[in-house]
């Protein structure tokens, strides 16, 4: 008499459980340098010493971060998604959109503001970045006003939303999402 070998429960796809290595660390140094950068012109802005220039450096520096974590993230395999009402797979697509529109957004409105006004980009003192287009202090303020009026508060606001779906899929829903992304 032979036995069947005993067949192993195999998921419907070949859809990894969570994210690749290279996307949660992209992941979480994207938030890292995003918090950086807040802190350092937060500093700035309360007179706490003159934080500027490691601000747009750390601020290129996640432009540079963003451009190799969307190829980071072509070149992995989703996970499974998560079973939830369309309206929800729709809400989290746009916000991660958003998110990676406006982290692209930010610092790229940051360095035309500085290179309208004449100044060259500091690269922790290693480099520096040169402005490369003719002064005009009008489109200055613009690349300023985009900046901070309209692009950080997005970013403020994206953020949040993006942090209370985790709390809810953690905490409510108890899908464990978070091991998805640590």
């Amino acid at each position: 008499m032979t036995t069947q070998p005993k067949k192993h429960h195999q998921p419907a796809t070949n859809q990894p459980a969570k994210w690749s290595v290279a996307v949660r660390i992209f992941h979480w140094i994207s938030a890292l340098l995003l918090l950086i950068t807040w802190v350092l012109i937060t500093l700035h802005e309360n007179n706490q010493g003159s934080y500027i220039d490691l601000h747009k450096a750390f601020g290129v520096s996640v432009l540079a971060w963003m451009v190799a974590r969307v190829i980071g993230r072509l070149l992995s395999t989703d996970p499974a998604p998560l079973p939830a009402p369309t309206w929800q797979k729709l809400a989290s697509s746009v916000v991660h959109v958003g998110l990676y529109v406006l982290l692209f957004a930010m610092p790229i409105s940051g360095l035309l503001m500085s290179w309208y006004g004449g100044r060259a980009v500091d690269m922790f003192g290693i480099f520096e970045i040169p402005s490369m287009l003719e002064i005009d202090r009008v489109r200055a303020r613009f690349f300023d006003n985009l900046h901070t009026e309209i692009i950080w508060p997005l970013l403020l606001t994206f953020t949040v939303i993006h942090l209370l779906a985790v709390v809810h899929h953690q905490f409510i829903k108890k899908d464990g999402i978070l091991k998805r992304i640590i």
